[in-house]
């Protein structure tokens, strides 16, 4: 079976169509590249061929290029592999742009169109953009663009040398850089595209029996060509790859290699002819792919992520679709889980205690849909049809038929098992219980269900309806169907799932508490609180620690503190954090919620920088530590609580340790995650860093046994537990 076919009509049109066996999108390999340039070559020396149509036999166009593949030409081939394979794909679309014309009259070539269903992505963007004309159905599901940036890679077939020759650098820099992705419509608005038609394949096929010579030319193939916006010693040109050079380094921090590497590619690539600019480009994304950032991030983000999603530790047990869903409590949370909900086709029942706070949980769904309609990403029929799925109200019986409840009230055992008495007197005998808690031990929950067989706990993160991740918790007595109906729930609702055992503060929690009490910390010491937040963000953290307890509120980790510390008594360890939270707390400064805390926030909620009150109180020491120590302090402080996760059995895998730290509180992407980084930094190392922090900093820096044991044996993680192998 191929991935390509071509048929070729009386006229003289040559379809060809893309259509990969097995896969419900397309996706290039090495082998269908190939058999495209066969194709190709056949049809342009076919003199009965008049022009050529490329389009999909699917509903969309292509998802991009399969990056195992990528991945499979630097592992075999080095980066002289990875180089050799980029030529040849270059090579191959040079071949479908120039279409047989004479190189130097540019006259007697075929008109090549390119037909897009749906969605186009990646390398299913780039090759169009090597055809003389793109046609788009108007299909408002469609997205187009050049994602690969959020992967960790640049666009290397072609696309970003195309895209900026087109738009120019200033033009080209929001799908290049930030992977933007648009309906054809906006595709066509900002240049991306030529046509949006009813039918692709008939606008196209017309299309290439009419071009003329000159419609074949692309614009940096005439003579004179000047680059849109300026070359990069042009006046203008100038400007904007100054600009351009300062913005990536302030959203990167320079610690994302591809960023940089496509901005050096378009740079470079701009003062050369066209076909050095393309080698140019592949030679920047053989840098980045050989670069260990790069293989973290598509296999962590990519590879992993995708496998999560797909089920891969799903225990064997039979669907577990839901289609009726309770959900105990209307605030924040049980609203948002809510609306995913309804969003994704599944009947809801919305309880709370009172009448007008169901209601009120129910119109949070409906600011979300006012919000897309005025933002024309929803219409007033779908706003209808998802506020139709949910049932708002305080009646228990109306949980009957429910075949999955999830509980959002309090974190309090009491009223949690309260609540859960009174759902399992009315719910299916089969159905499912989840408890969404972020601290609160699932196994001891339990202990108020009649099936702590069917009990699990499900915790989101907030805002629910922006955040990826989904952590299930399973308790002692927790049964296999009930992990499979968690994540089957939560593949549903299009989140990613990381399963883990019960413990104290589960995974996530348990490796953030600890950064942000290590940022609290130095605070407490006088080291610059300026310093510290732009240590981590140096280091790819979203947010400094200080900023994040703001946004988490200050005095949760009051209340996160004192029940942590009534549990571990005289082993508890952050008594000097305890000191600065709470009189932060008795300061009335809770975070941005009171518009006061680490920071200062004018009236309307805008962070106005870091709150002078802390140098009063904390004065800043006289010598301040290196960036690498605080650094040091911020990563370890994280990373060796996955480590112990992983050894203490909460974690199973370790793709789901990183996964989950990069979607769930913003682990350093740049890194692949807490693993991924250490394997880049070798055990060995990262054993001498902890040895060095213990010394200075204490015994919560004091590398885990499995951490010595894996520098004195010489291992990585990857290679260790890596593919899913369960801890040893």
């Amino acid at each position: 079976m191929t991935d390509f076919t071509m048929q070729k009509d009386a006229e003289g049109v040559a379809i060809i169509t893309w259509d990969v066996p097995g896969k419900s999108m397309n996706v290039l390999s090495l082998e269908g590249a190939a058999e495209l340039d066969a194709l190709i070559g056949d049809a342009l020396a076919d003199e009965a061929v008049k022009g050529i149509v490329i389009t999909s036999g699917k509903k969309d166009f292509a998802a991009g290029m399969d990056l195992n593949v990528i991945a499979g030409m630097r592992d075999n081939g080095g980066a002289q592999g990875v180089f050799d394979g980029i030529m040849s794909l270059h090579h191959s679309l040079r071949k479908i742009e120039r279409a047989g014309m004479d190189p130097k009259t540019l006259k007697g070539g075929k008109p090549i169109a390119s037909a897009l269903p749906g969605t186009a992505l990646g390398i299913g963007l780039e090759l169009p953009l090597a055809t003389h004309r793109i046609f788009a159905a108007d299909n408002p599901k469609a997205r187009i663009g050049l994602p690969e940036i959020m992967v960790g890679i640049f666009p290397g077939g072609g696309g970003t040398i195309r895209l900026s020759r087109k738009l120019g650098a200033m033009g080209a820099a929001p799908f290049l850089l930030e992977g933007k992705l648009s309906d054809p419509k906006k595709a066509k608005a900002a240049g991306l595209i030529d046509e949006v038609v009813a039918d692709p394949v008939a606008s196209a096929r017309e299309w290439v029996l009419n071009a003329s010579d000159a419609d074949l030319v692309k614009p940096w193939d005439q003579k004179g060509y000047k680059m849109p916006g300026g070359e990069p010693f042009h006046p203008a040109g100038f400007m904007t790859f100054v600009g351009a050079s300062a913005m990536v380094h302030g959203k990167t921090m320079g610690v994302y290699p591809a960023a940089r590497a496509l901005l050096s590619a378009v740079y470079e690539g701009a003062q050369v002819p066209f076909d050095q600019a393309l080698k140019i480009e592949a030679r920047w994304f053989t840098n980045v792919l050989m670069n260990p950032s790069s293989t973290a991030m598509i296999r962590s983000l990519f590879i992993n992520k995708e496998a999560l999603e797909k089920g891969a530790n799903r225990p064997d047990a039979p669907d577990q679709k839901v289609a009726r869903v309770g959900i105990l409590g209307a605030g924040m949370m049980g609203a948002g889980i809510a609306y995913v909900s309804a969003m994704a086709g599944i009947q809801v029942v919305l309880i709370d205690a009172k009448q007008d706070a169901a209601e009120k949980g129910k119109a949070y769904s409906e600011t979300l849909l006012d919000k897309a309609i005025s933002r024309k990403k929803s219409t007033e029929e779908k706003k209808a049809e998802v506020l139709g799925r949910i049932t708002a109200t305080t009646d228990y019986a109306a949980l009957e038929g429910c075949d999955l409840i999830v509980e959002a009230v309090f974190e309090d055992p009491g009223v949690k098992a309260d609540v859960t008495a009174k759902a399992e007197a009315v719910i299916p005998q089969d159905a499912i219980f989840a408890t969404n808690t972020s601290t609160l031990p699932i196994s001891d929950l339990a202990r108020a269900s009649a099936r702590p067989d069917q009990f699990i706990g499900i915790h989101f993160f907030s805002p629910v309806d922006k955040m990826l991740l989904v952590e299930i918790i399973k308790g002692r007595e927790t049964g296999p169907r009930a992990v499979a109906k968690a994540l089957d729930f939560v593949r549903q609702i299009r989140k990613t799932p990381i399963v883990v055992n019960d413990a104290r503060f589960f995974y996530a929690n348990r490796c953030i508490i600890p950064y942000i009490n290590e940022g609290v910390r130095m605070v407490a010491e006088g080291v610059n609180p300026t310093l510290v937040e732009n240590a981590a963000k140096m280091m790819g953290m979203p947010l400094g620690p200080l900023q994040l307890v703001d946004e988490t509120s200050i005095d949760l980790g009051v209340k996160v503190a004192k029940a942590t510390k009534a549990a571990m008594g005289d082993a508890y360890p952050d008594g000097t954090v305890d000191e600065v939270l709470f009189w932060m707390a008795d300061e009335g400064r809770l975070g941005r919620k009171a518009n006061a805390g680490f920071y200062a926030y004018d009236d309307k909620g805008k962070r106005q920088g870091l709150w002078e009150g802390l140098d009063a109180k904390y004065p800043r020491a006289g010598d301040q530590p290196d960036l690498h120590d605080i650094q040091h302090r911020l990563m370890f402080a994280q990373t060796l609580e996955a480590v112990r996760a992983l050894e203490d059995g909460v974690l199973e895998d370790i793709r789901e340790g990183d996964v989950g730290a990069i979607l769930g509180w913003g682990f350093a992407p740049w890194s692949g995650g807490p693993f991924a980084w250490l394997d880049m930094l070798g055990a060995a190392r990262a054993v001498e860093i902890c040895d060095r922090l213990t010394a200075a900093h204490g015994e919560r820096f004091a590398a885990p046994a499995l951490l010595r044991e894996m520098a004195a044996k010489g291992q990585g993680f990857y290679e260790r537990f890596g593919a899913g192998k369960q801890a040893a």
